[in-house]
């Protein structure tokens, strides 16, 4: 009994802090049905007011009480044993807060005292997730914080992260990328009409919400310049002037090849490729397959190769290189280099609609998109940001 009334004193004061004080009760008693104990407030026979209900010496629900149903808040413990200090209504759990060794809970739980509806999760590193929950995992809208500061604010599906689902209106900064295969299509040849250029069509290959009619400026563009160490787009450069011109952001792309070496392929670039003040950092686009990397020595190979080309550009340029990798290398090889996933930005080529989930500078979201001026279809991307970020990118990063 002294137990009982240590433990009904506890939590009586803790109720009382949190201003639960709001719920009349004709007096305490104590009401004994076997192994089943209520020391309390009551009302006509009934649980009323605060009061503890116990099983033995175990504590099943310490709080408030209104006409025999927990009804306002209080402590208990789940089946996971959890402690659990939560809101009753009608004596159902509706929220409250739990600790394990996982972390610590916060927002609307489930009869079964799972986090369902909205709730905040810290876990003991400090990662956090607040947003929509469902049978105890992340799913719906949600935001994430990790403690090296990393931030995810999208949509999530059984706890695992899908990304942001945007929404395309005229006030992101839209480009796009272009090579020979703009001006050629089979035995056709075409020129681009740079006066007109002008994002009319978002693709096919994905849904996408589309806020009004597309038509969209080029912000910028990228243009293939080389590929290997003998490859070489002709049209680059009258391109890169024409564009330039109109007042497009240019920049030159190079595609890698997994047969000749990285240092050789960057002079091969830098030779052939424009770089002038203020353009767009250049870029190294990464597509091997998974047999040209066997092929090549695996990826260990790969990324000293990768490395080298880097080391060349960055140097003779002054500006740190953009990498352009697919989802699928993404998620499968980019962990292999840690120091290129944590020191260089990508531009990536993901056809969802959902945004990437790395260190993004561009996404390439279609390459069935329509632009004013150009016949063939064309590679739409959009920039990871809206116009200040846009501006502090090219501060940061373009050609000094």
């Amino acid at each position: 009994m002294k137990t009982i009334r240590y433990t009904l004193a506890l939590c009586l004061a803790l109720l009382c802090l949190c201003g639960c004080n709001d719920i009349p009760h004709d007096g305490e008693a104590i009401i004994g049905h076997g192994a089943t104990t209520y020391y309390g407030g009551t009302k006509q026979g009934k649980y009323d007011g605060y009061g503890v209900l116990s099983v033995g010496d175990s504590v099943v629900y310490a709080g408030q009480w209104r006409m025999g149903k927990r009804c306002g808040k209080g402590v208990s413990h789940d089946s996971l044993g959890h402690h659990i200090v939560g809101r009753w209504r009608a004596d159902t759990l509706v929220s409250g807060t739990w600790r394990d060794s996982t972390g610590t809970y916060s927002g609307t739980l489930n009869r079964d005292a799972i986090a369902c509806g909205h709730g905040t999760f810290t876990d003991r590193k400090q990662n956090l997730y607040q947003g929509e929950w469902t049978d105890g995992k992340r799913n719906g809208f949600g935001f994430a914080l990790t403690a090296g500061k990393h931030m995810q604010l999208g949509e999530w599906k059984r706890n695992r992260f899908l990304g942001e689902r945007i929404e395309y209106r005229a006030d992101r900064i839209y480009g796009i990328d272009i090579s020979r295969f703009q001006h050629e299509k089979g035995r056709k040849r075409y020129a681009i009409d740079w006066k007109r250029v002008r994002i009319t069509n978002l693709g096919k290959l994905s849904r996408k919400r589309i806020a009004g009619a597309v038509d969209y400026p080029v912000s910028f563009c990228y243009i293939k310049s080389t590929e290997g160490t003998t490859i070489k787009n002709r049209y680059f450069r009258t391109d890169y002037a024409a564009a330039r011109a109109q007042g497009i952001k240019c920049g030159a792309y190079h595609f890698f090849s997994t047969r000749t070496p990285g240092a050789k392929q960057a002079r091969h670039f830098l030779k052939y490729s424009t770089f002038r003040k203020g353009d767009l950092p250049p870029v190294l686009d990464v597509e091997p397959t998974c047999a040209q990397i066997r092929a090549m020595g695996g990826p260990e190979a790969l990324f000293r190769s990768v490395r080298e080309w880097i080391r060349v550009v960055k140097a003779a340029t002054g500006a740190r290189p953009v990498l352009y990798i697919s989802q699928s290398f993404v998620n499968r090889y980019l962990p292999l280099a840690p120091d290129l996933k944590r020191d260089y930005i990508v531009w990536i080529a993901r056809y969802g609609e959902y945004k990437p989930d790395v260190r993004l500078a561009y996404w390439q979201l279609c390459p069935d998109g329509h632009v004013r001026g150009i016949t063939p279809e064309v590679d739409i991307n959009v920039f990871n940001g809206y116009r200040n970020e846009y501006e502090e990118f090219l501060r940061n990063e373009c050609i000094k």
